[in-house]
């Protein structure tokens, strides 16, 4: 489904990707790991097109799209979320949801119609809001939501585009134990589903529990690529990221 190869981007002398090369296979739940620094964030805005590389190239569903920007990729089906939530606040949750259907379709908005009345877009919005554990929660503010239901909300606005890979940026970040429950919960879900899933996340509890198969990023290059249990036993691995961490796991 997503083949990277040989990324490289630049900052003057730093590379903050440096040949940086993996595949991400269709119905897989893929985690990208890696220390502080290790350039995650570069590799994922590449991977997005929120910012191009200095050479490599990036594949999706057999296309090379490294010169096609977000919106195109997104149409495409490359979705991605981000670390910092991003919601109209002052809206009700419904109300973004109902945009973000309105904004995939391929025909042109009336601007002289109220959103409100589009009665096919609200049926789309409930029904995604019931998909991510908030169904019936659609008359609140989303300003008001408890933080983990702001990240649910935000996987139902990407979700929302009808993603065929859907890349989520540290989804459990800032989350208490009860949040990143649900959380879990709702990814095992969607990988049950057979969504293809990119996933960038510190908590490695939950990266073992979910991931089909983890790519481990450090200084701007991927040093493995393997099963779960494989990774949890490399000896680089180890040394450059997870050390005696990994005792705690399951």
């Amino acid at each position: 489904m997503l083949e990277v190869q040989g990324l490289v981007k630049r900052f003057g002398a730093l590379a903050a990707t440096d040949g940086a090369s993996f595949r991400v296979a269709p119905g897989e739940l893929h985690a990208l790991i890696g220390p502080n620094g290790a350039g995650k964030t570069t590799l994922i805005h590449q991977i997005s097109g929120a910012l191009a590389p200095d050479a490599g190239h990036i594949r999706f569903d057999g296309h090379d799209v490294t010169r096609h920007g977000m919106a195109r990729r997104v149409q495409a089906g490359l979705v991605r979320s981000y670390q910092i939530t991003s919601l109209f606040r002052p809206c009700s949750v419904r109300d973004n949801l109902v945009l973000a259907v309105l904004a995939r379709r391929e025909a042109a908005p009336s601007w002289w119609r109220p959103a409100r009345a589009d009665a096919a877009a609200h049926a789309e919005a409930d029904a995604m809001l019931a998909r991510v554990g908030l169904g019936g929660q659609g008359g609140r503010v989303a300003g008001e939501l408890a933080h983990g239901e702001q990240r649910q909300l935000e996987v139902a606005l990407a979700l929302a585009a009808r993603p065929r890979l859907l890349l989520l940026d540290e989804p459990l970040a800032g989350m208490g134990p009860d949040e990143s429950v649900r959380m879990v919960a709702l990814l095992q879900a969607l990988k049950a589903e057979g969504l293809t899933l990119l996933l960038v996340e510190h908590d490695m509890d939950a990266v073992f529990r979910l991931a089909d198969r983890i790519s481990t990023l450090v200084a701007g290059r991927v040093i493995a690529s393997d099963a779960p249990d494989v990774i949890r036993e490399h000896p680089e691995v180890r040394r450059a990221y997870l050390g005696d961490e990994l005792e705690a796991l399951p």
